[in-house]
């Protein structure tokens, strides 16, 4: 019994140390929704009208952070899309603790419709999410959209470049504090 209480006595710290990290940040919801693009009206260019009927993947992610303010926070978004595996991650800075804390990644209407095999697009081409939250390079919360193992998406090939940041988007301008701040490149 006395060799088995030092064992147990370490189990128990890390299991509090899990349960505090765990703590820290969890995601609590996860949406895709399918929108069109923005329309902007500006003079002294061309007008060019955008086809309303080409849609934009948009992902966003509820979050709680426990900490009064965090620096940096990751996010690394997986997509399963039609059978591929498509990746991305933003780096939020300057994070307050709250319930209502978001992060929003998109997939382009041209991507989708590569990956899509150009067939229609629909609710159901998006076959499910995963999204951790990472600190300094450790994994402190994962959430996915469909019930899945954890970490489902390990072993599959993964393809990135195709998930992007709200700033690479259209969506730029828009709903600034709704989201939280993207890291600024070079930073």
């Amino acid at each position: 019994m006395k060799a088995n209480s030092p064992l147990a006595f370490f189990v128990l710290l890390i299991t509090w140390a899990q349960i505090g990290v765990a703590a820290d940040f969890q995601i609590t919801k996860i949406t895709k929704t399918l929108i069109s693009t923005p329309e902007f009206s500006y003079g002294g260019g061309g007008q060019y009208r955008i086809n309303q009927r080409d849609r934009w993947l948009e992902v966003e992610v509820e979050f709680v952070a426990a900490p009064d303010w965090t620096d940096e926070l990751t996010f690394k978004y997986y997509i399963l899309f039609n059978g591929s595996l498509l990746t991305g991650e933003v780096t939020h800075v300057n994070i307050p603790a709250g319930r209502e804390n978001r992060s929003v990644m998109y997939i382009s209407p041209l991507a989708l419709t590569r990956f899509g095999n150009n067939r229609p697009i629909t609710a159901t081409s998006c076959q499910n999410i995963a999204v951790q939250i990472v600190q300094q390079g450790a994994v402190k919360n994962e959430l996915s959209l469909a019930r899945a193992p954890v970490q489902w998406f390990a072993t599959l090939p993964q393809i990135s470049g195709f998930v992007l940041n709200k700033n690479e988007t259209p969506f730029a301008p828009l709903y600034w504090d709704r989201y939280e701040q993207i890291k600024a490149s070079g930073r």
